[in-house]
């Protein structure tokens, strides 16, 4: 059984008759985010463009929203996000945009009211910083990028 908190959701001028972002399933992770578009947007390959989605949220302190590419935009039409997953800060009060790439070969069109991201709601935890003078030892130690095959 999963735990429910509450996320204010505002739905902006331009978001005006798009539906909100709801769970589609009952354990459905994410929720969708709907294309605040006037008029039909073309994505260039290779391009991008910020798309907005006519909503801005009120997220509960000690949690973000996590702005993710959906799975069946990137199959069927190469379409993903430039910065995905993108991070809705709890203070954040403004429209939520997602920043789509075009990866395809082909023109991408964005209509009003496509499902263009899915947001997931995580938990997060604050990191305390502390300064030392050596870290300890590990098997790894500094090795990087592919280091372990």
């Amino acid at each position: 059984m999963s735990q429910h908190f509450t996320v204010e959701i505002l739905q902006l001028q331009n978001g005006a008759g798009l539906p909100v972002p709801h769970y589609q399933t009952e354990h459905a992770a994410g929720v969708d985010l709907y294309a605040a578009v006037d008029v039909e947007t073309e994505i260039a390959p290779g391009s991008w463009k910020l798309i907005p989605t006519g909503i801005s949220i009120a997220i509960p302190e000690g949690y973000e929203g996590q702005v993710r590419p959906r799975s069946g935009l990137a199959l069927k039409h190469g379409i993903g996000m430039l910065n995905g997953p993108g991070t809705i800060d709890a203070d954040y009060r403004g429209e939520i945009g997602v920043i789509l790439f075009n990866f395809s070969d082909k023109p991408f069109p964005v209509r009003r009211g496509d499902r263009i991201a899915q947001m997931v709601f995580v938990k997060i935890e604050k990191a305390r910083f502390l300064t030392v003078a050596d870290l300890s030892e590990t098997k790894r130690g500094s090795g990087g990028f592919g280091h372990t095959g």
